[in-house]
């Protein structure tokens, strides 16, 4: 029997959270709730979304735009088993106390969201485990989700003995017209270690990180550049295999034309992604090296695409839907349009039993 799923706040998130769970055959999106009656709004109706709005207050601005309204956010949440809350920075934690615990409804969070407020932090490849049959997970913002990913395919090669790693953050959203700096480069905060670092250890504490951050004009992309001191010996093949065989790992090569994020940008266009999204964690391949007992390497984070394959894992643990994180994943992954890297690194190229072997182990192909 499917999940009954909400989605409070069908914005830059919401909204992609909202296509992936109506995509999953084990889930079911019963509804969606906004505030005002915006193109989204008129969107959602299109798909066949039923739609709530916040506050009884405004159901008349939505019916007035010719939208039909089915209650209020406080009326959806009585069809569903879990709601995902997509609300503005803060409003989740609000929510919370006002709506969802008084519903007796499973929540999930983002990333804006703070820690204390909401009890477990989440990362598919980490900690599935700990979120199964909770109440209340905080899904972790883009760039932890793309530094938990990453450094999990490190940790289980090779062991993480210490990481410092250097964000270049984009300063807005593509929409957010209003927002970041225009002609500046803003430490990000002018103080070490940035809030990544410390957010990572709520989904792995034991992990020795450190972060520090910049702000440039750019809405595509966040940068990041990781250097890792590691407790085992590693090659620089072992690393790319390991990357190659997680999903949610694209291993792309600046010599194939993609040695910038708004090419990376342009190639998930060129696949047809909605909304051009990269789910996938971008790798340079020509980064990645190991020098004595340190790995190197540099990745790109689609800031409105990464989080959304935790959001689907999430609502499959909290639901007690699949207890194996590795099947919620593979599931995930198939209904959503996962690929994973465009080609093999160049150190398996000529290896087809290999290739065959990490296509078997990691995505379930057949040898």
């Amino acid at each position: 029997m499917a999940v009954k799923v909400v989605v409070n706040g069908y914005g830059n998130i919401g909204k992609r959270v909202a296509d992936a769970v109506a995509k999953q055959d084990d889930m079911k999106l019963v509804g969606v709730s906004k505030t005002r009656p915006n193109f989204e709004a008129f969107i959602a109706a299109q798909k066949g979304y039923p739609l709530y709005v916040a506050e009884e207050a405004g159901i008349n601005a939505f019916r007035e735009a010719g939208l039909d309204v089915a209650g209020t956010t406080a009326d959806m949440l009585h069809e569903a088993d879990v709601v995902v809350d997509a609300t503005p920075e803060g409003t989740g934690a609000k929510n919370l106390e006002n709506l969802y615990k008084k519903a007796g409804i499973k929540a999930i969070f983002e990333g804006g969201e703070k820690h204390a407020a909401i009890g477990v932090s989440f990362n598919a490849y980490c900690n599935y485990e700990r979120a199964i049959g909770k109440d209340y997970v905080r899904v972790v913002s883009c760039n932890t989700t793309g530094l938990c990913r990453t450094l999990y395919a490190v940790d289980k090669l090779a062991g993480i003995k210490k990481a410092r790693v250097v964000l270049v953050r984009r300063a807005a959203d593509p929409v957010q017209v209003k927002k970041g700096p225009i002609n500046a480069i803003i430490p990000n905060p002018p103080t070490v270690p940035s809030h990544h670092g410390p957010d990572v250890n709520t989904v792995m504490p034991q992990w020795d990180i450190t972060t520090m951050a910049v702000l440039v004009p750019t809405t595509l992309m966040h940068q990041h550049n990781v250097m890792i001191e590691v407790e085992r010996p590693v090659t620089k093949e072992e690393l790319l295999t390991e990357f190659y065989g997680l999903r949610r790992i694209m291993l792309v090569r600046a010599s194939d034309g993609l040695g910038s994020t708004a090419e990376i940008i342009e190639l998930a266009r060129d696949m047809g992604r909605p909304r051009y999204d990269l789910w996938e964690i971008a790798i340079w391949e020509e980064s990645v090296n190991v020098v004595g007992n340190e790995v190197f390497y540099m990745q790109g984070i689609h800031q409105e695409a990464d989080i959304v394959l935790e959001n689907v894992d999430c609502i499959r643990a909290v639901a007690g839907l699949e207890k194996d994180p590795w099947k919620s994943i593979r599931k995930t992954d198939e209904a959503v349009g996962v690929t994973g890297s465009l080609r093999p690194p160049q150190c398996l190229a000529d290896k087809p039993e290999a290739l065959r072997e990490i296509h078997y182990k990691a995505w379930g192909v057949e040898k």
